[in-house]
């Protein structure tokens, strides 16, 4: 952004008012940070609204992350979950879209700061919808994430399907029996929606997929274990349904480990503690980590700049009406939001995005403003295997056949774009009616490049990509 003129010359004075004049004239800008469900809805949201809508995000795409699971455990192809988000917003003229990293908030003078590698922009806002989602927590244990990857991004999925077909090929050749089996052993660590779906898919591609591929062990005899400390799978969804999936899981071969807390985990295994003080180490090559979610760090710096309190998880606590504290301008929403009795789901985000516009449009043609946020649950699905899976609408509880039916349509209906629906169902259809997959293509870049660039630091992808040396850091 430019310098603001200073000093009392005329010419300088002159210079300011005419841009203030032109600020004033120009139409209401508004800054959106993110392409989740929450950035993206809210981008949708004010399509027919008399505003400047410019969208800015770390990826290129728009993740439908309940399906991620699919990726990393080939089902499906990223393409298909994450289609660009300059295609979705291709028609809708009054919305910009811009690759970068949100570096910092200026909330005083309205400026968003961000950077694509090491070129830095900086973009004005007269509104802003912050909606940069949530990241992996590991719960004050960030080096487990060294073993352990969480599942948040296209990334993390394609690490985790190197990580476990290569456990695969390296049991291949593995002839000492107890290091094969420490190799053909899956943790997944975390029995909310996205452990019961992996754990689920890992067993299924054991199983079934990957059937008489190898010659010194049987995949079917692949170890997968559910660890979670509370005392029942999906406890959203209660005690009939977790129960329910308990079952479904166990009669698919999962071994399901509840009241247990990981205490360590290494490149060897992992360490559980058992409410009775009893310990247990389960040898595993491949490990998922699948619980706890932490507020994108830009909560922090809101929080610092306006008083905003922040929870335990790092989500910023917001006004009845989603913005900051004495900031009416500023917007929080989605997984980044602390907002009592809305859960960090799909839905959440999408109609808090909604509000949000119904808002900003409000004050724009300064109607009466929507009553405060209200969150209308529209229930919960998790898939446990092929044709199995669990709901929780309302007061009506499905499981199985009927559930897996509805889950499927229902993901079907929010997959953005024509083109992905289609070929989402296409692959739904390969690998439900003959068990074959056709996205187990792995790299060793997809399992080392996070590592890699962990080691090299902050800030280096610019100058990678300029042929600077770059060393390690220590």
């Amino acid at each position: 952004g430019a310098d603001t003129a200073t000093g009392n010359s005329p010419q300088e004075l002159r210079v300011t008012s005419d841009k203030e004049i032109g600020e004033s004239m120009a139409k209401h800008r508004v800054v959106i940070i993110g392409s989740g469900f929450g950035g993206l809805f809210a981008a949708k949201a004010l399509s027919r609204a008399d505003v400047e809508v410019t969208l800015i995000a770390k990826t290129t795409h728009h993740l439908f992350q309940p399906l991620l699971y699919q990726v990393a455990t080939g089902v499906l192809s990223e393409g298909e979950i994450a289609p660009p988000t300059r295609e979705i917003l291709r028609n809708q003229r009054n919305a910009r879209v811009l690759l970068g990293l949100v570096d910092d908030i200026d909330v005083k003078n309205r400026v968003v700061k961000w950077r694509f590698h090491n070129q830095y922009r900086e973009t004005p806002y007269d509104t802003l919808i912050v909606a940069a989602g949530a990241g992996q927590s590991y719960f004050g244990n960030d080096h487990f994430a060294t073993f352990a990857p969480g599942m948040k991004s296209i990334d993390d999925a394609l690490e985790l399907r190197a990580r476990i077909l290569k456990a695969f090929e390296v049991a291949e050749f593995t002839e000492d029996r107890e290091a094969q089996r420490r190799r053909l052993t899956f943790v997944v660590v975390g029995a909310g929606p996205t452990g019961v779906e992996m754990a689920g898919q890992i067993r299924e591609l054991a199983t079934s997929t990957l059937r008489n591929e190898f010659r010194t062990f049987d995949p079917s005899t692949a170890r997968v274990v559910l660890i979670d400390g509370a005392p029942q799978v999906l406890p959203p969804f209660g005690p009939e349904l977790g129960a329910a999936t308990q079952r479904a899981l166990e009669k698919l071969g999962v071994e399901v480990k509840l009241n247990a807390i990981v205490t360590d985990l290494t490149k060897e295994g992992v360490t559980i503690k058992l409410t009775d003080g009893t310990q247990e180490f389960i040898p595993s090559s491949c490990k998922v980590w699948a619980a706890g979610v932490k507020g994108s760090e830009l909560g922090k710096v809101l929080a610092d700049q306006t008083g905003a309190e922040l929870d335990r998880a790092g989500r910023v606590v917001v006004e009845e009406n989603l913005t900051l504290p004495g900031h009416p301008e500023v917007f929080v929403i989605g997984d980044m939001a602390f907002v009592p009795g809305v859960p960090g789901v799909a839905q959440g985000a999408i109609q808090g995005a909604r509000y949000a516009a119904d808002l900003i449009n409000s004050r724009i043609q300064h109607t009466a403003a929507p009553q405060p946020f209200a969150y209308k649950d529209k229930g919960s699905m998790a898939t446990i295997a092929k044709f199995k899976a669990v709901a929780l609408i309302g007061k009506v509880r499905l499981t199985g056949f009927l559930a897996w039916v509805a889950w499927l349509f229902l993901h079907l209906l929010y997959i953005a774009g024509f083109k992905q629906r289609v070929t989402t169902l296409l692959s739904w259809a390969l690998t439900f009616l003959s068990n074959g997959r056709s996205q187990l293509v792995v790299t060793n870049q997809q399992m080392v490049g996070r590592l890699a660039l962990e080691k090299l630091g902050t800030n280096v992808s610019g100058r990678l990509i300029e042929g600077d040396d770059v060393a390690p850091r220590e």
